[in-house]
C-alpha cells in the first residue's frame, strides 16, 4: 500500500517500482498540455509509480524521451488530442492512447485501464 491507501501497480509480481513515460499534446500547446502533464504526475504519486513526461506544446518538445528511456519504460501513456511527434517510436511497446480531456475527467477510469494492460504482452495497445 502506498501512503495513500491507493494499490500500487505491480508488473508480473515484481516488487520494483514501475516506470511509465509519456507524452502530452494538445491542439493549441497550451494548458490542457501542462494540465495533462501535471494529472500524470499526481497518478504516479498517488499510484506509486515513476513517470517522464515529455511535453509537446507551444513552446515545443520538453523534457524530450530518449530512445533509452522507453526501453526502460513498462509503458507508454501518450495523452494528446492531436497526432504527437514521432509516434513510431513506441511501436512494440504497451500503450494507452487517451483524450486529454479523458484524463483529466476521469483519471479513475485511466488507471483501471493500466491495471489492465500492464501485465500485457509487449506490443499491446490500448484507445481510451
Amino acid at each position: 500500500m502506498t501512503r495513500s491507501g491507493k494499490e500500487g501497480l505491480i508488473l508480473g509480481g515484481s516488487d520494483r517500482k514501475l516506470h511509465f513515460v509519456a507524452v502530452t499534446a494538445c491542439a493549441t500547446g497550451v494548458a490542457h498540455t501542462y494540465m495533462a502533464a501535471e494529472q500524470l504526475e499526481k497518478l504516479a504519486k498517488e499510484y506509486n509509480f515513476s513517470i517522464k513526461i515529455e511535453t509537446q506544446g507551444v513552446l515545443g518538445i520538453k523534457n524530450k524521451i530518449t530512445s533509452k528511456d522507453i526501453e526502460e519504460s513498462d509503458l507508454v501513456i501518450i495523452a494528446s488530442d492531436i497526432m504527437i511527434d514521432s509516434p513510431l517510436r513506441f511501436e512494440g511497446f504497451r500503450v494507452i492512447n487517451v483524450k486529454i480531456s479523458s484524463l483529466l475527467i476521469h483519471p479513475a477510469e485511466v488507471m483501471s485501464q493500466i491495471k489492465r494492460i500492464i501485465n500485457q504482452p509487449k506490443g499491446k495497445v490500448i484507445d481510451i
